[in-house]
């Protein structure tokens, strides 16, 4: 990838896409390889190889927009491709409210790699099903403290490769190397079962797997999971402090502030493929939280699951600050919202395949870290609730009601965790959970997620997270 062909290649469809009547244009290649393993309750299943080359066309001719792909690489029908990219855009034209306009950013020319150790490429079966094996012989047979009779176990490991080129003069060569691991564990005891879906992941190569103690994460997840098969302590049903772990934390500022603060689904783009916004276009410095509420997305994360310095738009990538001290401060851009709003993008447009439009994604987003340590948090609460861990999450098309379930659920009484509380129900507005907030600790955790977006449907891996969040004066349901 990167080969002078490609170039060639992508450079050729954007000169075709000009002299076709097109205003602008750019290609990009993208190869994908990428190989997966798993076991189920110890049997391996098929392994999964996947290998993906093409390329993407896209274009503004008659101030919409045009999409093409095609995997056949030969000159002749890549130029082909980028006339009918032209086609499909001045097809659009007619129905067009208003016309597609980019902001004018300043082209991006970078050669860029996710930083490996170890060579993705040396991820054979043999390796992932030895890494499978070492996890799932720590776990089964009850080992970990726990009868785990549903055990499905899976690790991939995954290579992106990127060139991109546009009529304004961006070039980007791009590497993305990434271990993912993921896992849904069924623990039994007498009558009661508990279930727990674990996400690992990050960008880097065959390195990652020990580098964030895989293993031993697992192994740990497996002993709380028997934990909570004994916890009889039921929710209190007056009003509390509630403290949310970094896995809270992440899922709330990825569900209720990333997703709403995505500028195509403001403006109402995504209403009809995955959900809509309860903010509008004159949003942006609206207070929606208290002074301790701050969120960020920043790509330029090392190792993170979401690293991308530089946008599938030619744009280079930067940190965003969505919440600023309890105010909309920013929304996730591309070069046409940005242009609607009177802004420049902020490197927020990602296609996960040649075949994909680049559209708006989240990439790492999580809550700011505070000036408080973990026992200072904790210290703070005279009689609360300690989610530390979720089973179930939900939350509407407008991102403005939601709800977490916990699984492993802590009871504070001043400052020490007591028992564990059986299955807390936090169900709570958007603008009720980020007023509650009071204070955040120093100490930041990650998660792996997959984000879906689109339609097509586009899965892009993500990191969600943050420190341990204090938030006050919650009343909480139970299961």
């Amino acid at each position: 990838m990167g080969t002078q062909e490609a170039r060639d290649l992508a450079e050729a469809a954007v000169s075709k896409a000009l002299k076709a009547g097109a205003s602008y244009a750019e290609a990009r290649v993208q190869a994908t390889w990428e190989r997966e393993f798993g076991l189920k309750n110890g049997e391996p299943q098929p392994s999964i190889f996947v290998e993906g080359y093409g390329i993407g066309i896209r274009v503004i001719a008659g101030g919409a927009l045009g999409f093409a792909a095609t995997n056949d690489m030969r000159r002749r029908t890549v130029a082909e491709v980028a006339a009918k990219a032209v086609r499909l855009a001045k097809a659009s034209a007619v129905v067009l409210r208003r016309p597609v306009v980019f902001d004018p950013a300043r082209p991006a020319k970078k050669r860029w790699a996710a930083p490996e150790t170890e060579k993705i490429e040396n991820a054979d079966s043999a390796w992932l099903r030895g890494v499978l094996v070492d996890i799932d012989g720590r776990i089964s047979e009850g080992r970990a403290g726990v009868s785990l009779p549903g055990r499905l176990l899976y690790l991939s490991a995954e290579l992106q490769e990127r060139y991109f080129v546009n009529s304004e003069g961006a070039r980007v060569v791009g590497r993305v190397p990434r271990v993912s691991f993921g896992c849904s564990l069924t623990a039994m005891e007498g009558g009661a079962t508990a279930q727990r879906f674990i996400q690992q992941g990050e960008t880097g190569g065959l390195e990652v797997v020990k580098r964030i103690g895989l293993a031993e994460k697992v192994v740990e997840e497996a002993r709380a999971m028997g934990k909570v098969l004994k916890a009889s302590g039921m929710p209190p049903t007056d009003p509390v402090d509630v403290v949310l772990s970094p896995e809270l934390s992440g899922i709330a500022a990825h569900e209720s502030v990333g997703h709403p603060q995505e500028a195509d689904r403001v403006l109402g783009r995504e209403g009809a493929q995955a959900g809509e916004s309860y903010l509008k276009a004159d949003s942006l410095g609206r207070k929606i939280g208290s002074e301790e509420a701050n969120v960020s997305d920043d790509p330029t994360l090392l190792h993170s699951n979401g690293y991308v310095p530089v946008d599938d738009e030619g744009v280079a990538a930067k940190k965003r600050l969505l919440i600023k001290g309890g105010v909309i401060n920013e929304f996730l851009q591309n070069r046409a919202t940005a242009e609607q709003f009177g802004v420049r993008s902020n490197g927020a447009a990602r296609a996960v395949s040649f075949d994909r439009e680049p559209i708006i994604r989240m990439s790492n987003t999580f809550v700011e870290p505070g000036d408080y340590s973990t026992d200072e948090i904790f210290k703070e609460v005279k009689h609360g609730v300690f989610f530390k861990t979720f089973t179930e999450w939900n939350i509407d098309d407008k991102r403005l009601n939601q709800r977490y379930v916990a699984l492993e659920a802590y009871l504070i009484e001043h400052g020490e965790l007591k028992g564990l509380v059986k299955a807390p129900v936090l169900e709570i507005t958007t603008p009720r959970l980020w007023g509650s907030v009071k204070a955040r600790s120093r100490h930041m955790e990650f998660e792996a997620a997959t984000c879906g977006k689109g339609d097509p449907m586009q899965g892009a891996p993500v990191w969600t997270g943050g420190p341990e969040t204090l938030l006050t004066g919650i009343r909480l349901g139970a299961r």
